[in-house]
């Protein structure tokens, strides 16, 4: 148990090592991205700071599997070289049992990352992208769902308008119960608008059996509605930044998933990309622990056999195909190919008993 608890401890202070020297690279790199693209003149250094911390946790959480490889591959080669491995296999304890405790701090790794990074990722990249959209073209648009609908903010030069509807179509290209309220730039609301459905064009929205309302002049002085039978009204909106808006399930923290995919359904949207990232996010701590496994495979033998650069760098490539492989089963479930538990539990399954059939071939083959 204390050589277990020894090498789980080793692991986890090697795996915060590289977080840390990661955390510093991507601040920097993306540091110098945000300095491209913005004006530091015009927005200031500390907002430059800020946009870069906000984008930094998704960075590191997309790259927690590459993280985990690499600890495994640097503490299994300083065990190596310092021959603690062989003093553990002298003692009477097999290799494979001396992966145990790293691939439990991995499991561990990948539940904490799941139930506690994954909300912070969340949460950060909400606050990115409204911050960058506010900062492109001063909070132009915005997109939210609830209970009671579908809810959306368009501006341009003559004011903003704010678009509720009831539900829409798969695409989302067509919206039923639809109301919009304009407002005048710098000035309180201008005009109510109802109508049956509207249908995004190219340029604007295109209603049908439409009823309007002024209500500059009061609410009990504007009368009768204008009715009209097609009004096409102008927007930027286009159904592509639509779906864009609500196809991204990273920004959304997997324990408020369940929920938002249930009001998708309800609200016409296809939900499939969202409940395939909740499952493969939850098969997360699974994958993390084929990392371990790959990587322990191909360096735990000792130094003095020599190739340990070749060992290294297959572990390493092994680990980028099991990667590649889980994205292209990703984008398989999204599109309807194969089941959604397919695409979410097969492959770190599969990988790790890939990964165990290779130590049992390394250690006892």
């Amino acid at each position: 148990m204390t050589v277990h608890f020894y090498f789980a401890r080793k692991f986890l202070w090697i795996f915060l090592g590289i977080c840390t020297v990661f955390f510093v690279l991507t601040v920097l790199v993306d540091m110098m991205e945000q300095l491209r693209r913005y004006d530091v003149e015009a927005i200031g250094f500390e907002k430059v700071l800020g946009l870069t911390l906000l984008r930094t946790p998704e960075s590191i959480y997309q790259l927690m599997p590459l993280i985990v490889i690499l600890a495994t591959i640097a503490l299994f080669v300083n065990l190596s070289r310092s021959s603690e491995m062989v003093v553990v296999r002298a003692a009477g304890r097999s290799g494979i049992v001396s992966v145990l405790s790293p691939t439990m701090v991995a499991l561990m790794i990948g539940l904490l990352s799941v139930s506690m990074l994954n909300p912070i990722v969340a949460a950060t990249s909400v606050q990115y992208e409204a911050q960058s959209e506010m900062l492109k073209s001063g909070g132009g648009s915005a997109l939210s769902l609830a209970d009671e609908g579908i809810w959306l903010r368009q501006g341009g030069d003559d004011g903003q308008a704010v678009i509720h509807a009831g539900r829409t179509n798969s695409d989302a290209t067509v919206f039923m119960d639809i109301t919009i309220v304009t407002y005048a730039k710098d000035s309180g609301p201008k005009t109510r608008i109802e109508a049956d459905t509207a249908r995004l064009i190219e340029g604007g929205w295109e209603l049908s059996n439409v009823r309007t309302w002024a209500l500059s002049v009061g609410p009990n002085e504007g009368g009768a509605p204008k009715r009209e039978d097609v009004v096409v009204f102008p927007s930027t909106l286009t159904a592509d930044r639509i779906r864009e808006r609500f196809g991204t399930p990273s920004s959304i923290s997997v324990w408020k998933l369940p929920s938002f995919i249930a009001e998708l359904e309800d609200a016409g949207f296809s939900a499939r990309r969202h409940t395939v990232w909740l499952q493969m996010e939850l098969a997360q701590p699974l994958f993390l622990m084929a990392m371990v496994l790959v990587a322990s495979a191909f360096t735990m033998r000792h130094t003095r056999f020599g190739n340990t650069g070749i060992a290294v760098l297959i572990s390493v490539l092994i680990g980028f195909g099991l990667h590649f492989i889980r994205n292209f089963a990703q984008i398989l479930g999204e599109n309807g190919q194969i089941p959604v538990m397919l695409a979410a539990w097969a492959p770190p399954i599969a990988s790790i008993l890939l990964a165990l059939g290779i130590l049992l071939h390394m250690e006892d083959g």
